[in-house]
């Protein structure tokens, strides 16, 4: 398994310093370039993972044991599930709503805290991010149907 992902990784940090080198990597007269800091990132994570396949392609034995048990799939997608639901909710009601709704819900499944607690952080911290990002940074972030009825 760790041939699959370092050879993926090497995939990504190709893609990375090939767009890198699209928009400019080097550097201009009022600084670094749009592609600079992205390009040295791909490069060392390019060379990290060609370590990490080459030591794992001719270091040692295979590892022909079950990559992962089935308890510990079974965590993975009690994460993944909810997670791709917040990206659907986010399409459908806006980041805000998804947010509360995301959060309430990690809270009172996973963190096993009552309704009494979960509730007033899923709802304290959407609103905080609405302050940071709308009011302070005015950068707009995807907004649903109740949004748009409340104004924002």
């Amino acid at each position: 398994m760790e041939l699959v992902v370092s050879g993926l990784l090497m995939a990504v940090a190709v893609m990375v310093i090939a767009d890198s080198l699209r928009v400019g990597a080097g550097w201009a007269f009022d600084g670094p370039e749009a592609g600079y800091f992205p390009f040295f990132i791909g490069v060392i994570m390019f060379i990290s993972s060609a370590v990490t396949f080459a030591v794992n392609l001719l270091g040692k034995r295979p590892d022909l044991s079950n990559f992962v048990s089935r308890p510990a799939l079974s965590l993975v997608f009690q994460v993944l599930a909810p997670s791709a639901g917040f990206v659907v909710l986010i399409w459908l009601v806006g980041l805000y709503v998804a947010a509360a709704i995301f959060i309430c819900f990690f809270m009172m499944r996973l963190g096993k805290y009552p309704v009494a607690k979960a509730l007033p952080v899923a709802l304290g911290i959407p609103f905080l991010l609405f302050l940071l990002f709308e009011k302070a940074f005015l950068i707009p972030l995807p907004k649903g149907p109740l949004e748009a009825a409340l104004g924002y």
